[in-house]
């Protein structure tokens, strides 16, 4: 068997591939078993169909395209083992002399994985910075618990809408002195500076008072969710219905008791202090690995193939499609209610595409230089830990994994965790010691 290799456009690799004719015969009977298999022919049983029976009833050319495909396959493995290639698309393949006693020659077209070229990725040295809690995160989050506790009070009367109000108002929009179709509202409910509506709308309500007219004038912005208002001057004519302000209740050791298990605020402080410090800590480590490994991504170099960032991008779109489904909406609801084509969205994934597709070709290159290797026990305690997840079997989620042809990418991530792992591990002496002393 010989083999040419020739670099061509998009990053893509050109096998030529010549076989000694007598290896496309020798896929002759096999071809005709398989095409047996294939076809009822009267007289028959499947499968039991003599060879010379099968070409008369499906034709020369069908039995010699069985061949190509049955010669092909092997040729491209062997091709693939001699020339140590390794494929990131199907290859696409097709014959250039395809006819009995002579040599077959065929071309095929394939996306080499890169060549990765790594950088240091070990003894890196990543400062962590552990955020500092004051008492004035203390106190917002003391304010948080006491939003939850406020009461709903009706303004005195006479009194003027202010910031951080919530009032129900009565609107209706007007374009080029035109109503329009949803630029109305009865008695809707609205927190001045909450920003649902036309940014500048709530700021033209501060100072109005109950049943007074206002006229809002705004301009819809222009990447607008509705086009036929984008970018468009609008007049609202507005009256305030109602206005209702929190009102707080007081932050003492009575609200302690009343919101926590604690007796006193001081001790509530303290508590919230603690929390507050051990998120903080946790954020810190999740921040200076994530360093780490970026890094580690930066120190190396390859030229990555449109096709790994595309497939990315795609698997992107799929995840966010389930996130919004969960939430009661639909990819093309969401495209349509942000004014977005989806060419637009896979524009905006593409950077963070190609940083993952960056990050996981390094890190595969890590474990092959360091011989971190998946091993059938780390898959199967990957395959329990998602069984218990979603309250089935391993036997019933490994099925799924495998029917879905998703059981290689579970392998890949275990070994995207494992040579992360031993990156981090093998971080800087002087940054384990100052990380160690952090958390003294």
């Amino acid at each position: 068997m010989k083999v040419t290799k020739e670099n061509i456009e998009n990053q893509q690799l050109l096998l030529t591939i010549e076989v000694e004719a007598e290896k496309l015969s020798q896929a002759k009977p096999q071809a005709c078993k398989r095409l047996a298999e294939r076809y009822t022919i009267p007289g028959f049983r499947k499968g039991k169909a003599p060879q010379n029976i099968i070409e008369q009833y499906v034709g020369k050319q069908a039995v010699l395209d069985e061949m190509f495909e049955i010669t092909a396959d092997a040729a491209l493995d062997e091709a693939f083992e001699t020339e140590k290639l390794t494929s990131i698309t199907r290859p696409r393949v097709e014959p250039v002399t395809l006819e009995e006693g002579k040599d077959l020659v065929f071309k095929a077209t394939l996306t080499p994985r890169p060549e990765v070229e790594l950088g240091e990725y070990k003894n890196l040295k990543v400062e962590k910075e552990v955020k500092e809690i004051t008492d004035e995160d203390v106190d917002h989050q003391i304010e948080h618990m006491a939003e939850h506790q406020a009461n709903m009070v009706a303004a005195p009367e006479g009194s003027a809408v202010e910031k951080n109000d919530f009032i129900t108002l009565d609107f209706q929009g007007f374009i080029d002195g035109e109503p329009f179709k949803g630029g109305e509202g009865s008695d809707y409910p609205l927190q001045i500076g909450s920003g649902s509506f036309i940014p500048g709308f709530e700021d033209q309500l501060v100072g109005a008072k109950v049943d007074e007219d206002v006229e809002v004038k705004v301009t819809f912005p222009e990447n607008y969710h509705a086009k036929e208002f984008a970018g468009k001057p609008a007049v609202f004519k507005c009256k305030v219905r109602s206005i209702k302000k929190r009102e707080l209740p007081a932050i003492d050791d009575e609200f302690a008791k009343k919101v926590s298990k604690f007796q006193t605020l001081d001790e509530l402080k303290k508590d919230i202090r603690e929390n507050l410090k051990s998120n903080a800590e946790r954020q810190a480590e999740s921040n200076h690995r994530a360093a780490i490994i970026e890094l580690a991504t930066n120190n190396s170099k390859v030229e990555i193939p449109n096709v790994l960032i595309d497939t990315q991008i795609a698997l992107m779109i799929e995840e966010m499609a389930v996130r919004l489904q969960s939430q009661g909406m639909s990819l093309d609801g969401y495209l349509k209610f942000s004014g977005m084509t989806i060419e637009q969205l896979r524009e905006n994934y593409r950077k963070n595409a190609t940083n993952v597709v960056h990050t996981d070709l390094m890190l595969e290159k890590v474990a092959e230089v360091e011989g971190i290797k998946v091993t059938a026990e780390e898959i199967d305690r990957e395959i329990a830990t998602m069984a218990a997840l979603y309250n089935t079997t391993p036997k019933q989620v490994r099925k799924i994994l495998r029917d879905e042809g998703r059981l290689p990418g579970l392998a890949a991530q275990i070994l995207h965790r494992k040579a992360a792992k031993f990156i981090v591990d093998n971080q800087a002496a002087s940054n384990v010691e100052s990380d160690s002393k952090a958390g003294e």
